[in-house]
Order: C-alpha cells, then sequence, then structure tokens
C-alpha cells in the first residue's frame, strides 16, 4: 500500500503488503527491507500455548541484509546460470560471499572491488570442484580488470583461509576444445573444414603438453596457447585443404573469439617445431618453413619426448665439444665453402676470432627475446654560478678564521647601511 509510510533504510514511500509463512509483512519495494514483520511459530509446542515468534527469533537473523549485500548476492546467482553451473556451485558461491562481506575490509571497499568479488567466489567455487574456468573469462563477464580482479581473489584466499587448487591444463584443453563448432557439417562450414573431435582433441592435448615442455606456458595466459594449438591441430590432420587457411578465419568459422596473443604463441609453437625438426634424419634433408613443417607435426609429436632431450643436449653442450662435432660432420674439403681450411689431414682450421655457428638454444621466449629496458636519463644539472647561495650553505664554506671575521664584518656594515635613515 504505498504511502502508508517510509521505508527507516532508504526512505522510499514504496511500501507493499507481503504474505511470508502465511504472515502479512510491510515491505519496500525499492531495497527489501521489512519495515513491520508479522508472528510466526515454530514449534507445536508454541502454537499449543500460543506463544508468538517473530520471524528474526525465529531464522536467528538479528540484522537487515544491506542493498549492497543483497545486489551482490543476485549477481553471483546470475553469474552461475550465465556459466550454467550445477545448484551446489551456486549454493557455495553465495555462502563464500556472504563469509567474505563479513570482513571489514571488503564491506568498505569500493564499488568495483566487490564488483570484482562476485567472480572471485564463482572462480574459487569451480576450481575447488575441478571445474575447468580462468579468469580471463570472468573478466571478460564483468568487464573487470584484470589486475583488481587476481589482487581481489588473492586477498579473498587469504582472509577466508581457503584451500585452492591449481587449474588442470588438460581439462581446460577439453572443455575449450568442446566450444569449438568444427565437428558438424553446416551452411558455415565447408566439408573440407569439419573434423573428427577425438583426432583433433588428442592432437592439441599432445600440442598443448609440448608448448608446456618448451616454455610457452608458463606465465601466460592459457586460452591463446591452446587456441594456437587447436589451430595447428586442425591444419595438421588435413595440412593440403588447410594451411590456406588463416588463424582469424579459423576462429571465425569455429564461432570462438580470437585471443590478442594467439598469433604470437602460434609463431612460437611454430619456431619449436621447426627447432625439433632439424633432429629428425629424414627431415634434415628438406628445406621446410613455418608453413610446410604443419605436413610432418605428427612425426615431430611422435617422437616429441626425445627430440625435446636431444634438443636440450645440444643446447647445453661444451664449446669444445662443438667444435668437435662440427670437424666431425665435415669431411675433407667440406668446409672450405664456410671460410675454413683445409689441411689435408681431414682436420678443419677456423680462421682466428671465428668458432662454427652453434643450435639454435632451446630456450623460453623471454631469454630469446628479453624485453627492452629503458635506462632513465639523469637529469641534466647546469651550474652557471649565478644562483642564490643561502646564509647556511655559506657558513659552510667558511674555512679559515680569517674568513669568518671577513664575513662578520660584511655582515656587519651591511645591517649599518640599512639601518641609516634618510636625510630629510
Amino acid at each position: 500500500m504505498p504511502g502508508g509510510g517510509r521505508c527507516p533504510d532508504c526512505g522510499s514511500t514504496e511500501l507493499v503488503e507481503d504474505s511470508h509463512y502465511s504472515q502479512n509483512q510491510l515491505v519496500c519495494s525499492d531495497c527489501g527491507c521489512v519495515v513491520t514483520e508479522g508472528v510466526l511459530t515454530t514449534t507445536f509446542t508454541d502454537e499449543g500455548n500460543l506463544r508468538e515468534v517473530t520471524y528474526s527469533r525465529s531464522t536467528g537473523k538479528n540484522e537487515q541484509v544491506s542493498r549492497s549485500q543483497q545486489r551482490g548476492l543476485c549477481r553471483v546467482r546470475d553469474l552461475c546460470r550465465v556459466l550454467q553451473l550445477p545448484p551446489t556451485f551456486e549454493d557455495t558461491a553465495v555462502a563464500y560471499y556472504q563469509q567474505a562481506y563479513q570482513h571489514s575490509g571488503i564491506r568498505a571497499a569500493r564499488l568495483q572491488k566487490k564488483e570484482v568479488l562476485v567472480g572471485c567466489c564463482v572462480l574459487i567455487t569451480c576450481r575447488q570442484r575441478n571445474w575447468p574456468l580462468t579468469m580471463g573469462t570472468i573478466c571478460t563477464l564483468l568487464y573487470a580488470d584484470l589486475d583488481v580482479f587476481s589482487g581481489t581473489y588473492l586477498q579473498m584466499v587469504k582472509v577466508l583461509g581457503l584451500d585452492v587448487p591449481s587449474l588442470c591444463l588438460v581439462d581446460l584443453v577439453k572443455t575449450y576444445c568442446s566450444s569449438f563448432k568444427l565437428f558438424e557439417a553446416s551452411p558455415s562450414v565447408p566439408a573440407k573444414y569439419v573434423e573428427d573431435k577425438e583426432k583433433m582433441l588428442s592432437r592439441t592435448l599432445q600440442l598443448v603438453e609440448l608448448a608446456d615442455e618448451t616454455w610457452l606456458v608458463t606465465g601466460r595466459h592459457p586460452l591463446p596457447v591452446i587456441t594456437a594449438a587447436t589451430f595447428l591441430a586442425w591444419q595438421s590432420l588435413r595440412p593440403s585443404d588447410r594451411l590456406t587457411c588463416s588463424l582469424a578465419r579459423f576462429c571465425k568459422l569455429a564461432s570462438v573469439d580470437l585471443p590478442y596473443p594467439a598469433s604470437s604463441r602460434l609463431q612460437e609453437l611454430l619456431a619449436v617445431l621447426l627447432r625439433l625438426a632439424g633432429q629428425l634424419a629424414w627431415l634434415q634433408v628438406l628445406k621446410l618453413d613455418k608453413r610446410s613443417v604443419v605436413a610432418h607435426v605428427g612425426d615431430l609429436l611422435q617422437h616429441r619426448h626425445m627430440l625435446v632431450r636431444k634438443a636440450l643436449r645440444d643446447g647445453t653442450a661444451e664449446p669444445d665439444a662443438l667444435d668437435a662435432r662440427e670437424k666431425g660432420l665435415q669431411g675433407p674439403g667440406q668446409g672450405q665453402g664456410w671460410g675454413k681450411e683445409d689441411r689435408g689431414d681431414g682436420s678443419v682450421d677456423l680462421p682466428a676470432g671465428k668458432r662454427p655457428a652453434s643450435p639454435t638454444l632451446l630456450l623460453p621466449p623471454c631469454m630469446l627475446k628479453p624485453p627492452k629496458r629503458i635506462c632513465p636519463t639523469p637529469p641534466v644539472c647546469t651550474v652557471t654560478g649565478d644562483e642564490d647561495i643561502s646564509d647556511s650553505e655559506i657558513e659552510q664554506y667558511l674555512r679559515s678564521p680569517q674568513e669568518v671575521r671577513d664575513f662578520q664584518r660584511a655582515q656587519a656594515a651591511r645591517q649599518a647601511a640599512t639601518s641609516v635613515p634618510n636625510p630629510p
């Protein structure tokens, strides 16, 4: 019944009658505050003795839930429904939000942090139940900043003392690849682009494991790496029909978003495959590049453990061992085209100051292409000699007693000159 008073919480006049457990209550329709509550009975004893029990006493809730907390709880439930999580996940996420909201540091935080707290509760719930979900996905849904989200996530885990397991990369690959629309023919997907789901998933997992072994996943977001691995697996299964398809078109056909660093992760993964292809005898005679190596992905993945160990061992070989290997691989007369001189006994002399080229090291990308560090330029201080010098600095420059007396005499003369009155 509007007009029957004002809400003590928000001051609204939109008060309506609501029936709760067959008892009439006066509730604010704007904020949900119960202005006047009805009476309840909880046991047969109370009903027999006609003792009335109020709603707050019957539920144990002596405080009203604030509007901010109500909005947060609604957003937690909405986010769980958007992600199509089971009902038990929703209940756990709501409970975590209520526990976190009891801490003063979170309750008095800015609105931006409270919005991020919604996603943190959902992410923790999914991680604890091995449900593959990343921070990037939630940040995209909430339009949240990743730095703010990660900081709030770590604070919440520390405040509540939760044990959150790390994300399983294999489960994430299976879930993410299942969302690709390339397993059934459709008007938007030509028949030559349709692929078997199990074959594509198996090869994608092998490529992701290879990327993990070669430091392409460490410290990075997993979705760009998985996207690049999925595209490469899809191309390698039928390279004759799919080499002309770009990564952007592939994501468009699969109806998935193209992460920004996925192109860089694809180039890094192709560089690793080229490095491993140089270790196989039947591929050394071929002049492979980043385009033609896709056709041999199956052979490289079949022997990837041996090839990775060999690449790491060659990269850590001593310089003398590299020299000996170079001399052993080249016979008499074969080193002349490389600027080396044949002495006739099978050994090769190197020009002064030169060494044979060592194989490319299989190192993390941050070491192969280190970021450029900009050294700050020190400010240029120009001293002309005309700067003002304070009295305290002048006293620091005086050394001898004679200089002190001359300075005192000059000060006295200046004071006498300033104190002489002007003639009438």
